[in-house]
């Protein structure tokens, strides 16, 4: 496979970034507009940045992330559930993976894998937090593999209808 990561410039493609999530994800044209807007609104605060795997000039994965900030809509959501399982100073000095999705033709190929390691190897914060949907799934052990735990769990997130796992993991991610 024919396969380069490396910077992804996400607004200018931000497009092609959610046609990989939406199918990745099973989000309709409705979420996926939502959606649009908030990448676009992310990627203008302060140590944002992305990455992008691409594959015969076609993006096949991306993921995005930030230093978090208690003030960021994520946070002010999933504070409560931290500070009630003794977790919330993970809220401080973390870079927070916003998104990352693998088209599922190119799933199981360590792209996921390959995408997280390297965003949080250039993060200065000593730890990294994402939340997944709260269940047993690939994504969720590949995080698992990579050092992440489960600081919360059956968290609700507005108009989500899966509860979510807050995890976390100090950098860097551990590697197999």
């Amino acid at each position: 496979m024919d396969l380069v990561i490396g910077p992804l410039d996400l607004p200018s493609h931000v497009d092609e970034a959610l046609a990989v999530q939406a199918i990745a994800f099973g989000l309709g044209a409705d979420e996926v507009a939502v959606r649009r807007q908030i990448v676009l609104r992310h990627m203008q605060y302060p140590g944002a940045r992305s990455l992008g795997a691409t594959s015969a000039g076609h993006l096949v994965g991306f993921v995005y992330g930030m230093p978090n900030s208690r003030t960021h809509w994520w946070s002010t959501v999933v504070e409560p559930y931290l500070r009630a399982q003794g977790h919330a100073d993970w809220l401080d000095e973390s870079f927070v993976i916003t998104e990352l999705h693998v088209h599922p033709r190119y799933q199981n190929r360590g792209i996921g894998r390959r995408l997280i390691t390297m965003i949080t190897d250039d993060a200065t914060e000593p730890r990294s937090i994402l939340s997944a949907i709260d269940t047993d799934s690939p994504a969720r052990g590949l995080y698992h593999s990579l050092g992440y735990v489960d600081l919360a769990r059956q968290v609700h997130f507005p108009s989500a209808p899966k509860p979510y796992a807050v995890m976390g993991a100090p950098l860097p991610l551990r590697r197999r």
